[in-house]
């Protein structure tokens, strides 16, 4: 019996099933039609016009509110120093003892020359008193009663010159005590008991700064400033304060400054190496706990937008020219594809200027399906508070 022509027919059956099952496990060919797909659900949030107030974070400085610099107004040696290095003065409060007796010397001199002249003049004034009646019935010469009236106006000079000496004496001695010009901090003397001092001197023998309130000054460009006084005279910005913009500061480790402040003072010249132009704002510090110096950021409320479109930063994305777009939902409920024009980033959403309208139903969750002509299905989009994007500006 021949069992060739049935082992060729089993291996023919074999490898028909092995065909089979690869087949069935490579699925369907290629280019067929894709697996059916529920209509996707879009999270979106309704476009709404609302008041917003603008800000510029901009560096800064703190500056003292007043400085002055203590310097003698005579000579002389101190003999004493009556304040604590880096405490609070008061102003008029003695610092400095100079000392006093060769300028109590002259005060006393002075006084007492001023005393010689007085009595001189109530001896000229009484002889004139009577050369004036005798004259009158020719009892003495018109030139003697001349001389006498000359006299009596020479001893009034001599009274009033000793009365100037006595004040300038008076004040002198008075610088001896070396005050207070202003009430602030006061930094290290540099001087010390026996030193020797010259009225006027370059070096300061200390300095009084006084830290409540505060100055900061701040430095924005010209062109801002310029773009928002423009704002301004269209009407699409509104005055942040009735009198001064507030201004609020971020200090050195990021926290924030819990005092508002405003601005004071804006400069008339602008910087021609930086284009910039000094703002100062004043912050009251009754703590100290601004010091001059210290670098700080100043967050200046420029103005309030009555009608303010924002959106979540999440919804927009970038087309291949860098422009910002987003997709809303249409009345069929198919998606439309926008291209916005945004002016900058206020916390974590962006201003915008035009491309969308109030009412409008902007999707923010489910983009990555998003295409423009599909049908979807909304639900309301809840912000994730764990994830909250950063502000960056943008370019329009």
């Amino acid at each position: 019996m021949h069992l060739a022509p049935y082992f060729r027919l089993a291996r023919t059956l074999l490898v028909l099933v092995v065909s089979a099952a690869i087949l069935s496990a490579c699925g369907k060919p290629p280019g067929g039609p894709p697996p059916a797909e529920g209509m996707p659900t879009m999270g979106v949030v309704t476009v709404i016009t609302q008041p917003v107030t603008l800000t510029t974070e901009v560096p800064g400085r703190t500056v003292p509110y007043l400085i002055a610099d203590v310097r003698p107004q005579v000579n002389g040696i101190i003999l004493s120093r009556k304040f604590r290095e880096g405490g609070d003065v008061k102003a008029g409060e003695t610092l400095y003892q100079i000392d006093p007796a060769t300028y109590q010397a002259s005060y006393d001199s002075a006084v007492a020359t001023l005393q010689k002249s007085q009595a001189t003049l109530r001896t000229a004034q009484l002889k004139a008193d009577r050369y004036h009646e005798l004259v009158a019935v020719s009892a003495i010469s018109r030139q003697d009663n001349d001389d006498t009236a000359a006299a009596l106006g020479e001893a009034a000079a001599d009274v009033a010159a000793g009365k100037a000496s006595v004040d300038s004496a008076r004040i002198n001695l008075a610088y001896t005590h070396v005050d207070a010009p202003i009430s602030g901090r006061i930094g290290k003397s540099g001087v010390t008991a026996g030193a020797l001092v010259t009225a006027s001197q370059s070096t300061a023998l200390a300095t009084i700064q006084q830290l409540d309130p505060i100055y900061v000054d701040v430095t924005q460009t010209s062109a801002s400033l310029l773009k928002l006084k423009q704002a301004m005279t269209r009407g699409d910005l509104e005055k942040a304060g009735a009198s001064a913009a507030r201004v609020h500061l971020l200090l050195e480790d990021g926290s924030s400054y819990p005092l508002e402040g405003r601005l004071e003072f804006s400069d008339v010249t602008v910087d021609k190496d930086t284009g910039s132009i000094t703002l100062r704002a004043v912050f009251p510090n009754p703590n100290a706990d601004l010091l001059p110096g210290m670098y700080v950021r100043a967050v200046l409320e420029e103005g309030v937008k009555g009608q303010g479109l924002l959106v979540p930063q999440r919804a927009i994305q970038r087309d291949g020219a860098g422009k910002p777009i987003v997709y809303v939902v249409g009345t069929d409920h198919k998606l439309q594809l926008r291209t916005l024009v945004t002016e900058r980033a206020v916390g974590d959403q962006w201003l915008v200027n035009s491309g969308l309208k109030p009412g409008e139903q902007l999707v923010v969750d489910g983009l990555p399906r998003a295409k423009a002509g599909i049908e979807v299905k909304i639900a309301p989009w809840k912000p994730d508070a764990r994830s909250t994007p950063s502000a960056s500006p943008v370019a329009n």
